[in-house]
């Protein structure tokens, strides 16, 4: 009976998170994506993965905004992002790295056009939640008539993230966001896409895009520099000749496009 119950619970949870996933507007709604980039380097496939999917004519009007350097309480060198970004973004990225009470307050500028304009913030938090609690706190502070656990949604795919957030810190953004803990992006066949394999994919002749495949040249190039390097993590796929945009998966379920299976197929719908 008590497994029972466990199993009608478990279902009754997942297809409330599925339902939630369904939800993002694409004509108000912000997405934030915020990348720890320490000390993993997959951050940085990531975002080539990130730009891919918004090349997707479906997504090109999102309203979107990037941080980096939103790392919560782990050990290890952050991997310097900066040249990525700008290729990637352009000016549409805040450095949490560089100045973080700065960087809160240009987030905040940002969430604040979107809510005035009704629109809901949903954050992929592609590493810890450490600056989603402090971006929260200060936007409770501003606008304390903001209904924040229902206009901010909070979207993680990793247990490890987790456990290096603050954990009052993690605490905090649960009780105060619609928190969606989904299955980790790393592995396939478990609900969401799976985007790490140390398989060798042939992603430069499948794009066709100049600017997506130079997003895609430093993104890999940056990743061979730096992972593994003075005790940074090493990430094996990569290392392997792999690849590993695996923090990708928190994007896809927000738009609703987490039945994707693996790498391969990924590219094979979004290369062109």
């Amino acid at each position: 009976m008590i497994v029972t119950l466990l199993i009608s619970f478990k279902c009754f949870a997942i297809n409330k998170d599925l339902s939630t996933a369904r939800n993002f507007n694409i004509k108000k709604d912000l997405l934030l994506v915020q990348y720890d980039c320490k000390t993993d380097v997959d951050d940085l496939q990531s975002v080539a993965a990130f730009m891919t999917l918004m090349s997707e004519p479906k997504f090109s009007k999102i309203h979107y905004h990037a941080v980096a350097g939103t790392y919560g309480i782990q050990e290890g060198l952050y991997v310097p992002p900066n040249d990525l970004f700008k290729l990637a973004f352009g000016t549409n990225w805040t450095d949490a790295n560089a100045n973080l009470e700065e960087a809160i307050e240009q987030v905040k500028a940002i969430i604040k056009a979107t809510l005035s304009n009704q629109g809901d913030i949903w954050i992929a938090d592609a590493g810890q939640s450490d600056f989603t609690a402090e971006v929260i706190r200060s936007i409770q502070s501003d606008l304390p008539e903001i209904n924040i656990s229902q206009r901010f949604h909070v979207v993680q795919h990793s247990d490890w993230n987790e456990k290096v957030t603050s954990q009052d810190k993690l605490l905090f953004v649960k009780k105060n966001s619609d928190y969606l803990k989904i299955p980790d992006g790393n592995e396939v066949g478990n609900g969401t896409p799976g985007f790490r394999s140390a398989e060798l994919i042939d992603w430069e002749n499948r794009l066709t895009n100049p600017q997506l495949i130079e997003i895609w040249q430093l993104a890999i190039n940056l990743s061979n520099k730096y992972n593994g390097k003075e005790d940074r993590y090493k990430n094996e796929a990569i290392f392997a000749g792999g690849l590993d945009f695996s923090d990708l998966a928190e994007v896809c379920w927000i738009l609703g496009v987490e039945d994707i299976k693996d790498i391969n197929q990924f590219f094979n719908d979004y290369a062109n």
